[in-house]
């Protein structure tokens, strides 16, 4: 039997997509929807949201606060772990259950691959994965099926450029997860340095993923594509920066190379970009990378209403 996503009935949290049930995403999806037509309600008045960021974040931060606030909630929390009790030597532990006593549900970001984990399983109150190292960014991922749902009508049978930093990218990590759901086929462009993790193609054979690696992206593989999901070479990732200048600027993505490509297909990237894609696309049609930021923040209700336990039937209320 497939272990839920939450790790226990009281306390429901979201750390992986590595689990989440297919209705559970489109159930998401739904109650996204309900918030994108009405996005101010008052469903968790009197709550108070926690964003604990270890690491830097402008989309995910701004997102997940004001979904807080326009539900009504409270926040409280920090953006500088500097600032914290952590400078003194206070662990991870302690910091959580710290804050779990002011606190209805905890968005934790942090630098440390399993730390989200870690905290789910200590903390007395639902915690939210806003992005553990180069592991997992479940949050990111529901708002980009959220994004290619709603702008190609449907998840299904879908081909899907993944192109950049595939060796850190914990966005497309998470996306191949849970795309399993949908018979997807991914297209793996980048370098060899920073080439898709043996353990993710590994797992989409078993899921039954299909997939092609290559190392060039040009015209010829965007005119297959319904989705374009461009990344950043993360800088911060790498320990050597004579290999992070080396492939830097691998991939940029410019407005002459989408004269081929599908009326339908859509250009996503979770932000922030550097070099990758040209200012030229951002006037073309195919570009939706601002307004998948937007979709974060009616995901990012859903999840945090899903959390603490509100239902649709809530949410449509």
């Amino acid at each position: 039997m497939q272990k839920p996503y939450f790790y226990n009935m009281e306390k429901r949290c979201l750390v992986s997509v590595a689990n989440l049930p297919k209705e559970q995403i489109l159930n998401l999806i739904r109650m996204g929807q309900e918030f994108e037509k009405r996005p101010n309600r008052k469903l968790l008045d009197g709550r108070i949201v926690a964003t604990l960021f270890f690491e830097p974040s402008t989309r995910t931060r701004l997102s997940f606060e004001t979904a807080a606030n326009r539900l009504g909630a409270k926040v409280i929390g920090f953006t500088d772990p500097k600032v914290t009790s952590s400078t003194k030597g206070e662990t991870l532990k302690d910091t959580i259950m710290m804050v779990s006593n002011y606190a209805d549900v905890i968005v934790m970001r942090h630098y440390l691959e399993g730390a989200a984990k870690y905290a789910s399983e200590v903390s007395p109150v639902p915690v939210v994965n806003a992005g553990d190292g180069a592991n997992q960014h479940p949050s990111q991922t529901l708002l980009d099926l959220y994004s290619i749902n709603k702008t190609q009508g449907k998840l299904d049978d879908l081909h899907i450029l993944l192109v950049g930093d595939l060796k850190y990218g914990r966005t497309v990590h998470s996306l191949i997860m849970a795309m399993r759901h949908f018979n997807p086929t991914f297209h793996f462009i980048a370098p060899e340095e920073l080439s898709m993790p043996e353990e993710l193609k590994a797992y989409c054979r078993e899921q039954g993923i299909k997939y092609e690696e290559q190392t060039d992206f040009n015209e010829e593989v965007i005119a297959k594509a319904d989705i374009i999901y461009m990344t950043r070479v993360q800088r911060e990732r790498f320990t050597d920066l004579m290999e992070y200048e080396r492939v830097k600027d691998v991939y940029i993505l410019r407005a002459a190379m989408l004269r081929n490509a599908k009326p339908n297909m859509k250009i996503l990237h979770p932000l922030p970009r550097v070099n990758e894609i040209a200012y030229d696309v951002d006037d073309d049609p195919h570009a939706y990378y601002f307004e998948q930021a937007r979709n974060g923040l009616y995901a990012r209700e859903a999840i945090i209403c899903d959390v603490l336990g509100l239902t649709l039937e809530d949410v449509k209320a």
